[in-house]
């Protein structure tokens, strides 16, 4: 492993860092815009990464999407990962703020991670690609601002599916609430528990290519034209 390998997995483990956890972050505080103070009294609106890392999502599940699929042949893996959810009493925010307020903290990370991706979409079109001259913080830079644009891109779009446990999922249970069609909230309730086996078998199945692929592709090439 070279150092310019090095390099780009130091800056996949930040750039993953800064993705998943202003995610969770963005959910709480929307949540705490209209009254809840949950995630604000467990101290979960703090930047302070240590306090939002989930030794299995954070750590386990990254190093295996990322070294796995290069064990296997592949030449290079991906990165996708969470922290620990921001807790959030949703009940709160509904009183407040009714569904569309739920909805809105729903799709806050959601929102966050696109807002990253255009961000650094924009930086990375006017930067030069480093060349043997350039110092090895420009290349960390470079290669920083590329993860934090795809993993962010990744993060949104696996986010929006409607998986059970997913913001996508919260977000269709409250605009079903709030048009009174019960029978969808109530078969996400019960389809929770279930998400992670979900979202495996469409990662290790050809739906991988419509459902997350085509996407990812789709607005990465939207971004970067």
């Amino acid at each position: 492993m070279n150092s310019i390998d090095m390099l780009e997995i130091a800056a996949a483990i930040v750039a993953l860092l800064i993705a998943i956890i202003g995610h969770e972050i963005m959910h709480g505080w929307v949540a705490y815009k209209y009254g809840d103070n949950t995630a604000k009294h467990a101290g979960r609106l703090s930047i302070n990464p240590l306090i939002h890392i989930d030794p299995f999502g954070s750590i386990l599940v990254p190093l295996m999407t990322y070294f796995l699929p290069m064990l296997l042949g592949a030449s290079s893996g991906f990165l996708f990962g969470w922290a620990k959810p921001v807790p959030v009493n949703i009940q709160t925010v509904i009183r407040n703020g009714g569904y569309n307020a739920a909805m809105q903290v729903s799709l806050a990370g959601i929102a966050y991670n696109l807002f990253l991706a255009t961000l650094f979409s924009v930086i990375l079109l006017s930067l030069a690609q480093p060349t043997e001259t350039d110092g090895i913080g420009y290349v960390f830079a470079y290669l920083l601002v590329i993860k934090l644009l795809l993993i962010n891109v990744v993060l949104a779009v696996f986010n929006l599916l409607p998986i059970p446990a997913f913001d996508g999922a919260h977000f269709i249970t409250y605009l079903a609430l709030k048009y009174k069609v019960r029978a969808v909230a109530e078969f996400f309730a019960k389809a929770e528990p279930y998400g992670m086996i979900v979202i495996i078998i469409i990662l290790v199945t050809p739906l991988k290519i419509p459902l997350v692929m085509w996407p990812i592709e789709g607005l990465l090439h939207l971004l970067l034209n």
